[in-house]
């Protein structure tokens, strides 16, 4: 049996859409799941008309981990260990092949297999960034031929053992290290931690420590939701960081986690270099003594090309405008901030904003 679920909280603009490419794919689903958390608009109603099954969730106070948690925690027992759960966004858009795609992968002897999104119209010009970034991301997984760091929660196809074995690891203390306080892993013997930033990094994390095999193929596309404002990417991209750097303190540093790891630190080099290379730069301007070095430049037009030349999938217009410094390093200063931003609240501790 093959299960789609989508949480929605107050979707009915989007859920519609969504759905459809769900109906549409080229493998059918069984049984396509709309788990309704806290709806106060027509999510519930679009949903039936669309043909899916609903599910209302009760007294949630956990977001998107509670609610989905709430239909596992009825159904996931009551699964074979080769059935499939279909975890998705209910802003996102499946590719006509996405679930047989998908579907494949776990033939081949992959427990879970994610998908590889891009960035849905919209958004003027943070948007534009949004989808340019994106499209590296997926030339990043590709390149490395489905290698991901995170399930992500766009969409997700699990077999109902590895889920199974998550909540046997949580309910006998396997997949508690180094959780104390308010950053411990979910104790209810539940599938998604309830009490961390990013669920989905999470049981990616839980899966890997469970020795479970995970994928990202080319093949598995899907269309996602931008943010629409600075301030909302801001949001996100904190809540993102925070919750990244906290799970890697959740999990300690062990053989799966190094990399992760190493990403933090390697993006905190990131942000030295940059300060470094600005600052130098300014001062030089300002005392009008400006000298071309050849790290500097050689740094410069390295950078140029490269946010150019990853970018192309989208066409010469984005790749011209991928080479502007001023348009992509604007945008790297704001991640930067951002990431700056949650390691100074991770280790501060300082009172989280879902």
């Amino acid at each position: 049996m093959l299960t789609v679920l989508i949480p929605a909280h107050n979707e009915a603009g989007q859920i519609e859409e969504t759905l459809t490419s769900v109906f549409g794919q080229t493998l059918a689903p069984d049984r396509v799941v709309v788990i309704a958390d806290n709806c106060s608009d027509g999510t519930v109603k679009v949903s039936q008309v669309m043909g899916a099954r609903v599910f209302t969730t009760v007294g949630n106070r956990h977001k998107k981990a509670g609610a989905l948690n709430q239909w596992l925690n009825v159904h996931l027992g009551k699964l074979r260990p080769d059935d499939l759960v279909m975890v998705m966004d209910a802003d996102s858009i499946l590719e006509r092949d996405f679930l047989r795609n998908a579907s494949s992968y776990i033939a081949k002897g992959y427990d879970a297999c994610g998908g590889v999104f891009s960035g849905k119209s919209g958004g003027g010009f943070v948007g534009m960034l949004q989808r340019n970034e994106f499209a590296r991301y997926a030339r990043d997984v590709k390149r490395k031929h489905g290698k991901t760091l995170v399930l992500t929660g766009t969409a997700t196809l699990f077999t109902a053992a590895c889920l199974q074995a998550v909540v046997e690891a949580r309910k006998n203390g396997q997949l508690h290290r180094r959780g104390k306080g308010k950053h411990r892993t979910s104790r209810q013997g539940e599938v998604y931690d309830t009490q961390v930033l990013t669920e989905d990094n999470e049981l990616t994390f839980a899966l890997l420590h469970l020795g479970f095999k995970i994928i990202a193929p080319a093949e598995c596309t899907l269309q996602t939701e931008v943010m629409e404002t600075w301030r909302d990417l801001w949001k996100q991209r904190h809540r993102w960081k925070r919750g990244a750097i906290e799970n890697n303190v959740q999990y300690g540093l062990t053989r799966y986690t190094a990399k992760y790891w190493g990403l933090q630190i390697w993006g905190f080099l990131g942000i030295v270099v940059t300060a470094i290379y600005l600052t130098t730069t300014v001062w030089a301007l300002a005392a009008g003594q400006l000298h071309f070095y050849v790290l500097w430049v050689g740094v410069t037009i390295f950078y140029a090309l490269e946010r150019a030349i990853t970018v192309r999938r989208r066409g010469w217009k984005m790749s011209l405008l991928g080479a502007i410094l001023l348009v992509e390093m604007s945008f790297d200063l704001f991640l930067q901030a951002v990431h700056l931003k949650a390691f100074g609240d991770a280790i501060c501790r300082t009172k989280r904003a879902w």
